[in-house]
């Protein structure tokens, strides 16, 4: 999970430094196609086997999935990296809070919840369209967990990702063709969008389906408030964007609530040491 939203925050500030030439559009439409075409080689799945009711899932996730990574992108482009991951976080937040069944979840997300809120401070802004696009892309995060969890149950291997990957990669094709056709791109600008495809779609994708089968989906969404912390310390190294003290005592908040959510969670309640599948 921590590989996951590291590679996720690093692909999206590679990807912030395509869209002065190309536009956040464009860079969501090559991410998709290098995603699509990556999962697919990996996955190799027979879509002929796959039912009606399973296809129902996989574009379920194949929407959410387009949908979600062009919000958050539009959103970054607007209100940048930090408060954009600040708000895309309130999803998981959500599922941590409304799915959990175990006190300690519930207390560390409502311990995380006003550290991320805190994060926002310093980079308020009166971009209503990008805020409404973060709160979006939160609203798209929850449903990606969900349904991930659920693609991942129904399918074998990666064959339920690969396809919902694909699909989203085709949809993008006269989208991307059109918006690159109107903003012609450079070398630069496709490889910071290939290498973002990568890292944000493809690692992720495949390390959340694997993730969603051995840990419940509420405690996912616990974990991922680790997120804004790793998208604070990605934009200081890639973006040279500098946070206050306050900021960085939120951070610890969050570093500290999921220590404590991690290690609660890996012990067994008869035995009281670590089992060996870490449920």
């Amino acid at each position: 999970m921590l590989g996951s939203g590291l590679s996720t925050q690093v692909g999206a500030s590679v990807a912030a430094l395509a869209f002065p030439v190309i536009g956040p559009v464009s860079v969501v439409a090559v991410r998709q196609w290098m995603a699509g075409a990556v999962l697919l080689a990996v996955g190799r799945p027979k879509l002929w086997t796959i039912t009606k009711r399973q296809w129902r899932a996989v574009l379920a996730l194949a929407a959410v999935f387009a949908v979600m990574n062009l919000s958050l992108y539009t959103a970054i482009d607007r209100i940048g990296l930090g408060l954009a991951v600040t708000l895309e976080f309130l999803g998981p937040l959500a599922v941590a809070l409304l799915g959990s069944r175990r006190m300690v979840d519930l207390l560390c997300a409502l311990t995380a919840a006003p550290a991320v809120l805190l994060l926002t401070r310093p980079q308020a802004t009166s971009d209503y369209l990008g805020i409404a696009l973060g709160l979006l892309a939160a609203v798209c995060w929850a449903c990606y967990i969900l349904l991930n969890g659920i693609v991942g149950r129904e399918l074998p291997g990666v064959t339920g990702s690969a396809a919902a990957a694909g699909v989203s990669a085709l949809v993008y094709v006269p989208i991307g063709v059109l918006v690159l056709w109107q903003h012609p791109p450079t070398v630069a600008a496709v490889s910071y969008a290939l290498v973002a495809g990568v890292l944000s779609s493809a690692v992720p994708f495949l390390v959340d389906l694997l993730t969603l089968r051995r840990v419940p989906a509420q405690f996912f969404g616990v974990f991922m408030s680790v997120n804004p912390v790793l998208a604070a310390l990605v934009g200081l190294v890639v973006l040279d964007q500098h946070l206050g003290p306050i900021d960085w005592i939120a951070i610890a908040v969050i570093v500290t609530a999921n220590a404590v959510a991690i290690s609660v969670g890996a012990v067994t309640p008869r035995s009281g040491k670590l089992s060996a599948d870490g449920e």
